[in-house]
């Protein structure tokens, strides 16, 4: 008994040895997990309920050594710079305490008050911070148990950013403090109206003010649209996420953390030596700022419409609004130009008049102007938004835009909405489903590439490098074959990469789902509950295959223009079509079509397919036969007695009761034409891909229909 009893005691003290470093008596504390690596795989791990397993930093041979040079580094960062205005603009006020709505990027206390690590409720901070006792950021402002589970950041606009890292620390002040939904808010208020969009733009409104978005907003940059950081304009759209590439996507990917230096070797890779500023992709290939050069950085571009924008709220200010404004680098920005040289300025003291003639168009300018000047990273942190934000700044103040871009090409334009149509707020509600992320989505290809399925995804802002490049640069995606909408296969002809672009560009529908629509039922008959079959949009590698691919609706009977495989050279997408600017590479067109200037005027057979008595280009017969089927579309739906009239929008679902408040009726050969019609619609450059083809299925249609085709020639 005695025995049982020593060796319950040995068990008893061993355990409270183990449990001693992590507990006290009365309120037990883990310590705070180091943010180095560990060097050696056998260090313990602390043994608490409070933690997750993290390393001592005692128990690690090398701690000692790493952490000095973290903190060097650190206490060589503006974060940490004591003596500089961001930390002593405080210090003269009386009382000298930093306000709440300050502190929380300009203090320790606040940072860590505002994520509850002093136990308030976070999201707040109680009270104001004594600025004489701020001495720059510390190691603690990041490194906490409180801060460290931080997944998530709340814009100004009210946007709350999720599924973030560490990356997150970062975003909680470099995020700006306003955004398109204040400004607007404060327009609105000013012009006593719901929302600023009701106000009128060119109207001085005496309540409003300049509002400053604040210093180095990087994260409203990045993450454009989605976080709502610039003043948008009414009816417009904007890029979102600018993702970048893997492992060079957040802020302490390509910051370091400590110094707040960026890690350029890792930008070398890609961009090759040279200065950040002198970088631009491949997929930016677009002169934004009209003057011919498409080699400088985007850096640059954004300089020019910056230069731009100045010029067009000055001439703005005095023509409209009525007081000339000039920019300072000083609280509060701009002021009433009184000596009318126009010229920026370091400091306030040369312009003591704050202006104050705002109308809801200059604010919006002024606004994105600041914007774009305060976020010296803008270039990087997501470039396209901020040109987006200055060329619908300065089209606002009535600038001259004409040798301006504001967009990139197609697959790259993450304003567009084969982009943004699945942001949160949206009936997709921030997801790419299935079914669309194959080519609505930077990752969908990749994955269906790889591993031969389609998920939902989360929305891009456009196409990466890695959404058809793989292995090594340049090498592409390959793939085999293509399966078309109707379940036809087509193998890869050698030497032909098309069928990487034909993955998307082959439509989503064929003739052969209006055919198990319609089933047996009579060709005028009214089908109960069908619903239009929409082929999507630029189906270019259905037209090119014709016949071979049968993605339109072909009529029983009549025979049809398979593949197009025009001349050698010229026979692929890419041999055509330059693979990033996606624009047709029509100089080579005019070695053969000779005596031309534009490809739409090409016509090779040189025949009068419309049957206007005048033969024109390919592109204009083919659009003429298709306005023909439009009215001939129109007519039919009046004179069925199973129909109602229909018109023809272009938006989803196309096709209306032209009595608004009607649900459409369909009979099978209403629906045959309509799919048809829009087959040809969608693909603008049907007429190159394979004009034969489509002007066939256009001719049958009309026929069918009861168009009139006398006079037409059938390809």
């Amino acid at each position: 008994m005695k025995q049982k009893l020593f060796i319950l005691g040995l068990l008893v003290v061993g355990l409270a040895l183990l449990l001693v470093g992590c507990a006290a008596p009365e309120a037990p504390e883990c310590p705070d997990c180091p943010e180095v690596e560990c060097p050696e795989a056998e260090c313990p791990e602390v043994d608490c309920p409070e933690c997750e397993a993290c390393p001592e930093p005692e128990a690690c041979p090398e701690y000692e050594s790493v952490l000095p040079g973290l903190e060097a580094a650190f206490m060589g960062s503006a974060h940490a710079a004591a003596d500089t205005e961001a930390f002593r603009h405080w210090d003269g006020d009386d009382p000298a305490v930093i306000p709440t709505y300050c502190a929380k990027c300009h203090s320790p206390q606040g940072y860590a008050d505002f994520h509850g690590a002093d136990g308030s409720e976070a999201g707040t901070i109680e009270a104001d911070v004594p600025a004489l006792e701020v001495q720059g950021l510390t190691c603690e402002t990041c490194h906490n148990r409180t801060v460290g589970k931080k997944t998530s950041v709340v814009m100004p606009s009210g946007v709350e950013l999720t599924d973030l890292g560490d990356e997150s620390r970062c975003m909680e002040c470099h995020q700006g403090r306003q955004s398109s939904v204040s400004l607007e808010g404060s327009i609105a208020e000013a012009a006593g109206v719901e929302t600023g969009a009701e106000a009128d733009p060119d109207m001085v409104y005496e309540e409003l003010g300049f509002a400053n978005i604040h210093y180095y907003p990087a994260t409203a940059t990045k993450y454009g649209t989605m976080a709502k950081g610039g003043a948008e304009f009414a009816g417009k759209s904007y890029d979102g996420n600018f993702a970048h590439v893997e492992e060079f996507d957040t802020c302490i990917e390509c910051h370091s953390p400590h110094t707040l230096e960026v890690k350029a070797d890792g930008c070398v890779m890609c961009h090759g030596d040279g200065e950040l500023t002198s970088y631009r992709m491949l997929s930016s290939a677009v002169d934004y700022d009209g003057d011919g050069d498409i080699e400088e950085g985007i850096a640059f571009e954004i300089e020019g419409l910056h230069e731009a924008l100045y010029a067009a709220i000055q001439a703005y200010a005095t023509d409209t609004a009525g007081a000339g404004v000039i920019y300072a680098s000083a609280y509060p920005y701009f002021f009433i130009d009184t000596d009318g040289d126009g010229a920026e300025s370091d400091g306030e003291a040369a312009y003591p008049n704050k202006y104050a003639s705002w109308t809801p168009n200059l604010l919006r300018a002024a606004y994105n102007y600041q914007m774009a000047k305060k976020d010296h990273g803008a270039f990087a942190h997501g470039g396209k938004y901020i040109i987006q934000l200055l060329y619908d700044s300065i089209e606002a103040v009535g600038g001259d835009v004409s040798a301006f871009n504001r967009d990139d090409h197609g697959h790259f334009k993450g304003s567009s909405r084969a982009f943004r149509y699945f942001d949160p707020g949206t009936r997709h509600d921030g997801v790419v489903g299935a079914s669309c992320s194959k080519c609505h989505s930077a990752d969908g290809l990749p994955l269906f590439a790889e591993e031969g399925v389609t998920i939902s995804q989360a929305p891009s802002n456009g196409f990466q490098c890695e959404t058809c490049h793989a292995g090594e640069w340049p090498g592409r995606y390959a793939f085999e074959a293509v399966t078309f909408p109707s379940g036809v296969t087509v193998d890869q002809a050698e030497g032909d990469e098309s069928t990487l672009c034909m993955q998307c560009h082959q439509g989503r529908t064929s003739g052969a789902d209006v055919v198990r629509t319609v089933g047996d039922a009579g060709d005028n008959d009214a089908l109960e509950g069908a619903r239009f079959s929409n082929v999507h949009y630029f189906p270019a590698g259905a037209t090119r295959y014709g016949a071979d691919a049968a993605v339109g609706y072909q009529y029983d009977g009549k025979e049809y223009a398979g593949l197009f495989a025009h001349v050698p050279g010229y026979a692929t997408c890419m041999d055509c079509h330059d693979a990033h600017e996606l624009e047709v590479q029509e100089e080579s067109c005019f070695t053969c079509h000779a005596g031309l200037e534009d490809t739409h005027d090409i016509n090779m057979a040189g025949v009068d397919y419309d049957g206007d008595g005048e033969v024109e280009g390919l592109a204009v017969e083919l659009h003429h036969m298709e306005e023909v089927l439009y009215e001939a579309i129109v007519a039919y739906s009046i004179a069925n007695e199973s129909t109602n009239e229909v018109v023809y929008k272009g938006h989803y679902p196309y096709w209306f009761a032209a009595n608004e408040g009607e649900d459409l009726v369909w009979s099978p050969t209403l629906l045959r034409a309509a799919f048809n019609y829009q087959f040809a619609h969608k693909d603008p450059g049907a007429f190159a891909h394979n004009g034969k083809y489509i002007g066939q299925l256009l001719y049958d249609t009309l026929e069918a229909i009861g168009g009139d085709v006398t006079g037409m020639t059938r390809p």
